[in-house]
């Protein structure tokens, strides 16, 4: 009776290190493109290719939420970037609150003749 083996063979393409793998993989990638059988993408394929893997990634709810996560901690630390985009969308939405505010700013220092900080510092100074 034939033993079966639980190990797996030393033998073959699986046995390869991922190198190994790799060129033999384009050899044959090279070969098909000269001899004309290899498929090309036409820009509809791969748009709808891209749709089908979005698709199936987007289902994994944990994954996506690790994602913005990980995408929201890295883009908030820069303080700077963060208050250009608060601005943009207060511009955007047309946010009459954040408007009527700057706009009183801005007349308050054409009446003052200056920002708060130049005020400020001026009642610092001796005299």
């Amino acid at each position: 009776m034939a033993q079966q083996q639980n190990q797996s063979s030393s033998r073959g393409f699986a046995a390869m290190d991922q190198k190994q793998q790799r060129a033999i993989a384009s050899m044959g990638g090279k070969a098909a493109h000269q001899k004309g059988t290899a498929h090309e993408f036409s820009s509809e394929e791969a748009r709808a290719a891209g749709r089908k893997g979005g698709a199936t990634v987007s289902q994994n709810r944990e994954h996506m939420a690790a994602i913005g996560r990980k995408g929201g901690a890295a883009v908030s630390q820069n303080r700077s970037h963060m208050a250009q985009i608060g601005r943009k969308g207060g511009e955007a939405r047309g946010d009459s609150a954040t408007n009527a505010q700057n706009q009183a700013r801005e007349q308050e220092q054409e009446e003052r003749g200056g920002s708060h900080e130049e005020h400020a510092g001026a009642g610092q100074q001796s005299h």
